[in-house]
């Protein structure tokens, strides 16, 4: 054991030696369809100076980067270089965003991406990211010590990314459109890349409530003086709003995770498919990241993050879906009467803190606003933002979000990136309890399962929402699992877990968690069917429900991967045969019953929305031969995925279906669906009516009118949208008048099919579905997007072995000046 630390550092000086001495290699073997830009950092090799940060980034197939570097300064250094030679635009985006510059440079007005926040205008983006910065909130939560705030690797980490961000600016040309001359593309500091992890973080919270937070107003004039008393707020329209966050389709993601004895070789597998935006500031990014004898992990980056947000090294695989927990509360707050900018708390009057924020505006004067801040969090108030609540002269409405203290996150992720096994992931998980809106699966090559939703919640108990619960609470708690509390009274204080590491959230022993079942799944329903044999319960409401009808994407996940547990001897080819298998749950239950009830039409005939009578006997064939997938070439596919999304418009569930659910059957239930329901019949006729009216055949192959187009070229893409209950889920934007769906918002984005064999070289297969860059001169803008069309994988390359033996092997060494 003595000599181990010795090996170490023999080990880390003669790979740094070894890459250092490559020679660099061509990408030009790769797709020549793909070469546009011989100017593409791509297709040429730098010859740096010497001084500073360095690190040596090495391009496999696919400008897939390994980066190799000493320590974690010079890893977050390689890292921010070789992001911003990928995506310079899109980060440099949103760094403006989380600088509160986007009206200096784009104007109030416009629309933001919704990257980084909820915001819908640029103005109200910069007022809140301003007030972030101006209230030194980020520097606050830096300057905890571990593990309440960042470790001292995280933030060199972060010191790192930031000067090799600026070290790629100085040395490298734009090429990229969207950015090439743009004068808001500057350098960078480490708090911006702090403040980009704290939006991240805070955005299933603050960050989702922006529009709520940066327009709420005192009453004034009559409204202050008494008018308006009694107006609540709408406790349906909150469930809503808390239920349309949860359903969004913006982010979801599948992941599973296999035991040993359900496997060929008894060690542990892992599918992980996050459905991700495939625009914007949350796309993931693939990468290596090797410090050797310290750090060796391979996966994808949410860009600006240093570290891997998902990913495997040569013991552990792991993945994230969306969570259920609800991760915020609100307080409502009871006002003094003489001052609606007071409040009572067990009788004790607190004034609000005033934050004013000034945003310089793109020809204009600065605009200035102010919010009002309180013990509980920022009051908000809104009549058509993300959270309908008012603000009268004796209450107002404030949000407490425990991930507005949370700068954990990449602590976590490191951690993560480190483990051996899945105990150690959930070690890690307890020390640093930084994942905001997310749950974790994960497998090992000792053949351990593991899901948990250990995520930043609020302290929200069912007995606390018991006792403490306002009238509208009592309805939006048990509904939605959003608390509602008087924030009058002080003994509705959300209270401290002795293991948590912040106080007013749970510590990890309430955390939902089931260790080594034969599967572990999930796919964005709460913790209670991770698996179906061994339910979880006994959890608060706010993490999720129990006992409720799953989604039809629950309900076939469940369905695929219990058989797949069942007949064993699995490999990592079943997870890639899972992956783009494309079965539709909806057709399972409902495609030979539609196909039956059109063909028993009286006449062929049916009525639409207008009024109009329609002949859909050609659409019963088609439906009845249809192969109940969403592959490309499937024909009748885009005819059930238009139909489907038009009869559950109007149809609602209760009604769509003959058998209803049973919390005793739930993987089952409800089925058989009723023709007979009013708006069967006319969701067909409108759909037949639709599709004639685009000139597009009832018959014709998925991929003819599924696709997004690149470089002036179709890509068919396979998958569908979330109402059908595919396992690869793609939502796409219906643009008939342009071919049918003409571009993917969100969905399938970085896909991993992990398992291990007696080597140290994890079996891993890859997937970046939108491909490693945005821009589209480069070489790696739609290449893997080809591949994700033609349901391909990428055979990762992690051994030093498998890195150099690639045929396109290219070997930058990146320095600052």
């Amino acid at each position: 054991m003595r000599t181990r630390p010795r090996r170490l550092v023999v080990a880390a000086v003669a790979l740094l030696a070894t890459v250092a001495g490559l020679p660099a290699a061509s990408a030009d073997r790769q797709d020549p369809q793909d070469r546009h830009d011989r100017h593409d950092r791509h297709d040429r090799h730098e010859q740096l100076s010497h001084g500073g940060l360095s690190a040596v980034v090495r391009y496999t197939e696919y400008g897939i980067a390994h980066i190799v570097a000493k320590d974690y300064r010079s890893m977050g250094f390689g890292t921010g270089w070789a992001q911003a030679a990928d995506q310079v635009c899109t980060l440099a985006d949103g760094f403006v965003t989380v600088r509160g510059e986007r009206s200096r440079f784009f104007g109030p007005d416009a629309a933001t991406d919704l990257s980084l926040s909820s915001a819908t205008k640029n103005l109200s983006s910069d007022l809140y990211f301003r007030g972030v910065r101006q209230a030194r909130t980020v520097e606050k939560l830096l300057a905890d010590p571990a593990p309440r705030g960042p470790s001292r690797q995280v933030k060199d980490l972060m010191r790192g990314f930031a000067a090799g961000y600026n070290t790629w600016l100085k040395q490298n040309r734009i090429t990229d459109p969207a950015c090439k001359g743009a004068a808001w593309v500057r350098p960078i500091t480490p708090l911006d890349v702090a403040a980009r992890s704290y939006a991240f973080a805070v955005l299933g919270g603050q960050g989702g409530a922006v529009d709520d937070i940066t327009s709420a107003r005192p009453p004034t004039g009559s409204a202050a003086r008494g008018k308006g008393i009694g107006t609540s707020p709408d406790a349906a329209a909150l469930i809503r709003a808390v239920r349309e966050r949860t359903a969004d389709a913006d982010m979801g993601s599948n992941a599973v995770a296999f035991r040993g004895d359900t496997t060929a070789d008894n060690r542990g597998l892992l599918l992980g498919n996050p459905h991700y935006p495939w625009h914007g500031g949350r796309r993931f990014w693939q990468a290596q990241q090797t410090i050797p004898g310290e750090l060796d992990v391979a996966g994808g980056s949410l860009l600006g993050s240093p570290t891997i947000s998902i990913g495997y090294n040569s013991h552990v695989a792991w993945s994230h879906t969306v969570a259920t927990g609800v991760p915020f509360n609100l307080h409502r707050l009871t006002l003094d009467p003489a001052d609606p900018t007071v409040y009572l708390v067990d009788g004790r009057p607190e004034r609000m803190k005033k934050r004013t924020v000034t945003v310089a505006v793109k020809g204009g004067a600065p605009v200035s606003r102010t919010q009002w801040w309180t013990r509980y969090g920022p009051v908000v108030a809104s009549t058509d933002g993300d959270l309908p609540l008012p603000w009268t002269a004796t209450t107002a409405y404030a949000l407490n979000d425990p991930n507005a203290a949370n700068m954990r996150f990449a602590d976590t992720s490191l951690g993560f990136s480190k483990a051996r096994g899945t105990a150690d992931v959930l070690a890690t998980l307890a020390r640093h309890q930084g994942l905001p809106w997310v749950n974790t699966i994960a497998a090992d090559r000792s053949g351990h399962s593991l899901y948990t939703q250990s995520q930043v919640l609020p302290r929200i108990t069912d007995d606390l929402a018991a006792r403490c619960s306002t009238d509208v609470g009592k309805a939006t708690y048990p509904a939605a699992g959003l608390a509602v509390l008087d924030g009058s009274r002080g003994d509705c204080a959300l209270g401290s877990d002795a293991d948590a590491v912040q106080p007013g959230i749970f510590g990890p022993a309430r955390m939902p968690t089931l260790k080594d079942a034969p599967y572990a799944e999930n796919s964005n329903d709460s913790a209670w069917l991770a698996n179906a044999d061994r339910p979880l319960t006994g959890y608060e409401r706010v993490f999720g429900n129990i006992g409720s009808q799953r989604s039809l994407r629950t309900r076939g996940a469940i369905e695929d991967v219990a058989a797949m547990a069942e007949r064993g001897g699995l490999t990592v080819r079943d997870l890639e045969r899972q992956q783009f298998r494309n079965r539709v749950p909806a057709a399972a239950l409902a495609a030979t019953d539609t196909a039956k009830a059109c063909a028993a039409l009286p006449g062929g005939t049916a009525t639409g929305s207008v009024g109009k009578a329609v002949d859909v006997t050609e659409a019963c064939p088609v439906l009845a031969a249809w192969d109940r997938t969403m592959d490309t070439g499937s024909r009748g596919a885009l005819l059930f995925d238009r139909f489907w999304r038009k009869l559950t418009a109007k149809v609602p569930t209760a009604q769509r279906w003959k058998v209803p659910f049973s919390a005793a059957d739930p993987v089952r239930t409800p089925n058989t669906l009723n023709t007979g329901a009013p708006g069967f019949a006319t969701a067909l006729a409108d759909t037949v009516a639709e599709l004639r009216a685009a000139g597009i055949s009832l018959d014709s192959r998925l991929g003819e009118h599924q696709f997004v187009v690149r470089n002036g070229q179709r890509v068919p893409v396979p998958g569908g949208t979330e109402g059908l209950g595919v396992w690869n889920k793609i939502e796409p934007v219906w643009n008939p008048a342009q071919g049918g769906y003409t571009e993917v918002t969100t969905g399938s984005s970085h896909i991993q099919a992990v398992g291990w064999d007696g080597s140290r070289c994890p079996v891993a297969r890859t997937l970046l579905t939108y491909s490693q860059s945005s821009n589209p001169n480069s070489a790696h803008f739609r290449d893997q997007t080809r591949l994700f069309s033609g349901e391909k994988w990428v055979t990762a390359r992690f051994c030093e072995k498998d890195i150099l033996s690639s045929p396109v092997l290219k070997v930058v060494r990146v320095r600052e000046r």
